[in-house]
């Protein structure tokens, strides 16, 4: 099965600071794949390239082995079936869990249509069918505002998965977590990627012992290498530049 997801030599130059040197990189097509790596090894700056965020300075991204992305504006990347949680969550505070949901699932219509357009039975349905896979139904009515870290970026994460990508990409999820939230953020990965697939930026190593299919090594702007946990943790390459380091 080919990759959902093809990065060749991408390089983003930041006026003299090499950012990525020549990144190599596929996502399968399901499955969770971590990428790892010290502060400023190029991990964020790697998942701002694929959504748009950030322009490769050179390079190319293909996705679903036929769309160019090095070119494409955000928009356009995410109709193609890309979306991007950040790490803080961003989400509407002042309405409800169903309402943010419901936004969010309008987002590819026009202005009129948002303001004015009345839910169907089956868009309702679908809006409650994420609240429950992402543990929000029965707080659907209350304000946004008043849930927990947690339960705000399960409903970040609801909101992108409500416009039905292929791949998602998530920028340390579960940072600031309780032991908790953590396990049930886990599971919901677990559940996700049966129908998508994801790329995580993650720094809690046992988080991503326990719910990595494959596991990415960055460093200096580069991949350094790829494969299960188990294997990335007795390669004496990874544990000098990385794992070493904490120990």
């Amino acid at each position: 099965m080919k990759p959902i997801l093809s990065c060749h030599d991408v390089v983003v130059d930041f006026s003299g600071f090499m950012a990525l040197q020549g990144v190599n990189l596929d996502v399968e097509t399901s499955g969770v794949l971590f990428l790892i790596g010290p502060n400023g090894a190029g991990k964020t700056t790697l998942l701002d390239v694929i959504c748009g965020k950030t322009r490769a300075t050179g390079g190319e991204i293909t996705f679903k082995d036929e769309i160019s992305l090095v070119k494409l504006q955000e928009q356009k990347i995410v109709e193609a079936g890309i979306a991007r949680k950040f790490q803080a969550p961003s989400i509407f505070l002042h309405l409800t869990p169903f309402e943010n949901l419901e936004i969010a699932m309008k987002q590819k219509k026009k202005l009129f249509s948002i303001l004015f357009a009345k839910l169907t039975d089956v868009q309702k349905d679908k809006i409650n069918t994420m609240l429950r896979k992402i543990g929000l139904f029965e707080v659907r009515h209350e304000k946004a505002g008043s849930l927990s870290h947690g339960q705000k970026q399960w409903l970040e994460i609801g909101m992108q998965l409500i416009q039905e990508p292929t791949l998602l990409l998530l920028d340390e999820p579960i940072a600031g977590m309780s032991g908790e939230e953590r396990t049930k953020t886990g599971e919901l990965i677990l559940e996700i990627s049966k129908e998508c697939s994801v790329l995580i930026v993650e720094h809690d190593m046992d988080f991503v012992r326990k719910y990595s299919t494959q596991v990415v090594v960055m460093h200096e702007g580069k991949v350094l290498c790829q494969g299960e946990m188990k294997d990335i943790q007795e390669n004496e390459e990874v544990k000098n530049v990385y794992l070493g380091r904490s120990g």
